[in-house]
């Protein structure tokens, strides 16, 4: 009668099952690396498009309405708001550029949070807010323009006025909700009215300056008034800068906005009137024949060390996008 033996694996065996099995798992492995890097990737390439697309779709809001108003009238502007404080956003000019290397009058350039990065540029625009609030009745003399409905203004707002005759920038002195009156008085403020005339030409002389009244429909609204700006954000993990905004909010109080994080680089050129050329802030002579913007964006995505060389950018994905845009004040 036979007896049968119980056998284990040999040490060979052992050693070869060892290795295959590390083989099977050192090949999980490295696919899940390598899905891991692909999402990653991929993340960052999304991150990096939306920041883009975000932006440019902010800024062309406001260029596109930029530089005038609902009225015809040749630009022809009666600014009596008090210009003795010579703040960056006062007078009428429309749009501006500011390049790399110039001061931003704006913004200061520095490391800060919320300020310029050096070496990018930045761009500064006017308009009207909206499409303006009809008038019903301009008491010229009494200084009191009654609207149509509520306009939502504060005492201390700019605001623009317009006519077939020409356009008034003044400063709210008062305003009334409930009975849709705004008041245009000399002085008040900062800065102020230098005159309650709203007529053309501007007159600061004795207070009530050059008198006009504005028609019934004239519409008003409250002046916009931006600065768009590469700044610092203060978190260096993310790369450590955003698309900014500064505007002139209600009451005339500046606010500084980020808007996109991870916008790294703005770039500005412009195209003037009777030209094919494409010309830097620099070269530009007339700022009132800019008719079209061509931005150029670079962004970062937040995250680091997700493409192949991680000593290029901290590994992060880097993108640079152009986008014109048409001023539609002054498209022929």
């Amino acid at each position: 009668m036979s007896i049968s033996r119980n056998r284990g694996f040999t040490l060979v065996e052992l050693m070869i099952s060892v290795v295959l099995g590390m083989v099977i798992v050192g090949g999980v492995i490295s696919v899940m690396l390598a899905n891991k890097r692909s999402f990653n990737t991929n993340e960052g390439l999304s991150q990096v498009q939306e920041s883009a697309r975000t932006a440019f779709e902010l800024i062309a809001r406001d260029v596109r309405q930029s530089a005038g108003n609902t009225c015809d009238n040749n630009g022809r502007t009666a600014d009596v708001v008090d210009a003795s404080g010579a703040n960056w956003w006062q007078g009428w000019w429309g749009v501006r550029g500011v390049n790399d290397g110039d001061t931003d009058p704006a913004v200061a350039t520095s490391g800060a949070v919320g300020e310029r990065v050096a070496g990018t540029d930045s761009l500064r625009i006017q308009g009207m807010e909206g499409t303006g609030f009809g008038v019903d009745v301009h008491n010229a003399a009494g200084q009191t323009l009654t609207l149509q409905e509520d306009a939502g203004l504060v005492v201390g707002d700019i605001v623009m006025i317009c006519d077939f005759d020409h356009t008034a920038l003044f400063q709210t002195t008062a305003y009334d909700s409930a009975a849709f009156t705004l008041e245009h008085d000399n002085g008040g403020g900062p800065p102020g009215n230098c005159s309650s005339g709203l007529g053309f030409p501007t007159n600061c002389d004795g207070g009530t300056g050059n008198i006009y009244a504005f028609p019934q429909n004239s519409p008003v609204g409250r002046l916009a008034v931006s600065d768009w700006y590469v700044g610092n954000n203060g978190r260096a993990e993310e790369g450590g800068r955003s698309l900014y905004r500064r505007r002139l909010g209600p009451g005339g109080v500046l606010v500084t906005e980020e808007i996109v994080a991870g916008v790294t680089d703005m770039q500005v050129t412009y195209r003037r009137a009777n030209s094919d050329l494409i010309q830097d802030a620099s070269a530009v002579a007339d700022w009132g024949d800019v008719n079209a913007i061509l931005v150029e964006l670079t962004a970062d995505s937040a995250s680091a060390r997700v493409t192949t060389d991680a000593t290029v950018n901290e590994g992060r994905i880097q993108r640079t996008f152009n986008f014109l845009i048409t001023l539609r004040n002054r498209a022929p």
